[in-house]
């Protein structure tokens, strides 16, 4: 299950994307458009542009606005940022891969079928992006 803040970020990332066109969105307005707590937000925003996905402008005209076009962005991409594995298991995990004490992974039943659920996961997060989340 994808947590709040992931939501969230997934939330703020399309916002951000129907108005790329308009230039930097300030942080207020997606937090009151999409109903995010403002303080939150500021931390998924501010983890989105120290991963280099977004960036900021301070002043007049200012806002966070798209350093990495949301064409290029993929699910799985944010989701990794914000959530860490993708995988059901540690065992399966391509990136935060971990050995589970307590089983033999070339026996265990388990780890083949959520080896199955990762690769079919990933076929589609890797393949949708932040722009594939807009209302079309």
């Amino acid at each position: 299950m994808l947590s709040k803040k992931t939501q969230y970020a997934l939330k703020a990332l399309t916002y951000m994307a129907e108005r790329k066109k308009d230039g930097p969105v300030l942080i207020a307005e997606i937090s009151k458009k999409k109903k995010i707590p403002l303080k939150f937000l500021e931390n998924i925003l501010l983890e989105l542009k120290k991963a280099g996905l977004l960036d900021s402008k301070k002043g007049k005209g200012g806002g966070y606005f798209f350093k990495v076009d949301p064409q290029e962005i993929s699910l799985a991409q944010v989701m990794r940022l914000i959530e860490g594995p993708i995988a059901l298991l540690p065992c399966v995990s391509l990136n935060f891969y971990q050995k589970c004490k307590d089983c033999d992974e070339k026996k265990c039943g388990l780890n083949k079928v959520m080896k199955q659920v990762r690769d079919n996961t990933l076929v589609i997060l890797e393949n949708k992006t932040v722009y594939d989340l807009l209302a079309k």
